[in-house]
C-alpha cells in the first residue's frame, strides 16, 4: 500500500511539473511593457492587441530611478521600457538595450528633426525611439494677476508672494535659474552654479509657498497658488475644462530644461519582433494622434500626427526650440545634490 501511495505521489508530482512547464511556455503573443504610470492610452493598447492578436501586459513606474533600480536588481521579462534621456544614455553605457531594427520601423520617417537634434545621446535612434518630448513651464491664474513677466523671473515678483510654487526637482529648478542667467541646464561650472543657487535662494524662494512636485496642480486649481512651475498636463488635469481660458501656460522664450522619453527594447527581451511591431504601431500617425489627444500634447515627436489630432495642445513644439535636455551628469550629480540641499534647507 505504501509503495502504491509513493508511486501515485511521484506520478502526481511529474504531472504537476509537466503542467507547470507547459503553462509557463512562452507563446510569443504577450508583450511586456514597463512604462510611466498612465502614459499609454488604453484605446491604443486595445487596438494593438486586436490588430496583432496579442496581449500587452503593463507594469508602471513613477521615476527613472525606480525603473532602473528594479532592472538592476534582476527584474526580467520586460520587452519595452520607456526611460528619459539621461537614463537612455546610462542604459546604453551599461549595455542594457537592444539595437533598433530600422528595417522594421518604417514609421521612423515621421520622427521630427527637432527631437532628433535634441537627442544628442542617440541622434540616429540606434537604441531608442523618441516617445514624447516635453518641458515644464509656468501656469498663471489670469483672474488673480494680469501684468506679469512671461519668463522665469516671475518667481521674483513679490506681488505673488505666498501664492507660488516651484517643483521639488533640483534639475528643473536649477536648470531654470541657469538658463535664465544664460548658461546650460547641465552646467558643472562652479561659478555658474553658485550664481544660480544665489538667485534661487535670494530672489525666488522667499516668494514661494513651497517646492512641490506632486500637489501643485490641485493647489493651482483651488486658487491657493496663482503661479506654478510644472507640467501642463498636470495643471489642466486638475482645472475644470470650463475654466481653462483663465490659465496662461507658457514655456519661457529663453528656454529651460526639457525631457525626451523614449521607447527602448531591453537586451534580454524575449519578444523583440513584437516589440518592434509595437514601436512602429505607436508611431503610425493616426495612432500617435490618440496619444497626443489624451494629454493635449503637441506633435513634438511625430509631426505627421498633427493632421489627425482632434484637440488643441496646451503648448506648441516650437515653444521648446530654445530648451535643452537634461543630460546624465555622472559624477557631477553629487554637486547638484549638495547645492539642492543648501537651497531646500536655507531659510
Amino acid at each position: 500500500m505504501k509503495k502504491n501511495i509513493t508511486g501515485l505521489l511521484l506520478f502526481a508530482l511529474v504531472i504537476v511539473v509537466l503542467c507547470f512547464t507547459a503553462c509557463s511556455t512562452d507563446d510569443g503573443k504577450t508583450l511586456y511593457l514597463f512604462n510611466w504610470t498612465y502614459y499609454t492610452p488604453d484605446s491604443v493598447i486595445k487596438q494593438f492587441e486586436q490588430e496583432f492578436g496579442v496581449t500587452v501586459r503593463i507594469d508602471s513606474f513613477a521615476s527613472n530611478e525606480e525603473m532602473f533600480a528594479k532592472l538592476k536588481a534582476g527584474a526580467t521579462g520586460y520587452d519595452i521600457v520607456v526611460p528619459s534621456q539621461d537614463y537612455v544614455s546610462i542604459m546604453m553605457k551599461e549595455d542594457m538595450l537592444a539595437p533598433i531594427d530600422h528595417a522594421k520601423f518604417p514609421n521612423g520617417k515621421y520622427i521630427s528633426e527637432l527631437v532628433l537634434s535634441k537627442a544628442s545621446y542617440d541622434p540616429t535612434m540606434e537604441y531608442s525611439v523618441p516617445y514624447y518630448m516635453g518641458a515644464a513651464g509656468i501656469a498663471v491664474n489670469k483672474t488673480k494677476i494680469q501684468d506679469y513677466p512671461r519668463d522665469w523671473s516671475i518667481f521674483a515678483d513679490t506681488r505673488l508672494k505666498n501664492h507660488m510654487s516651484m517643483m521639488d526637482d533640483m534639475r528643473e529648478v536649477l536648470g531654470d535659474a541657469l538658463m535664465y542667467q544664460g548658461h546650460s541646464v547641465n552646467s558643472l561650472n562652479d561659478a555658474e552654479l553658485k550664481s544660480a543657487k544665489e538667485l534661487i535662494i535670494k530672489q525666488w524662494k522667499p516668494n514661494l509657498v513651497k517646492f512641490d512636485a506632486e500637489g501643485f496642480g490641485k493647489s493651482f486649481a483651488s486658487g491657493d497658488f496663482w503661479a506654478v512651475q510644472g507640467y501642463a498636463e498636470v495643471v489642466f488635469g486638475e482645472v475644470p475644462q470650463a475654466q481653462w481660458e483663465t490659465v496662461d501656460f507658457f514655456i519661457p522664450e529663453m528656454g529651460g530644461p526639457m525631457y525626451i522619453d523614449s521607447l527602448c527594447i531591453l537586451k534580454n527581451a524575449k519578444h523583440y519582433d513584437l516589440a518592434m511591431e509595437f514601436i512602429n504601431f505607436i508611431h503610425r500617425p493616426e495612432i500617435y494622434a490618440q496619444f497626443l489627444d489624451t494629454f493635449y500634447f503637441p506633435p513634438s515627436v511625430n509631426i505627421e500626427a498633427e493632421k489627425y489630432m482632434t484637440v488643441t495642445p496646451h503648448y506648441q513644439a516650437d515653444d521648446m526650440v530654445n530648451c535643452e535636455i537634461k543630460s546624465d551628469l555622472a559624477e557631477g550629480l553629487a554637486k547638484y545634490n549638495e547645492i539642492w540641499q543648501d537651497i531646500r534647507f536655507t531659510d
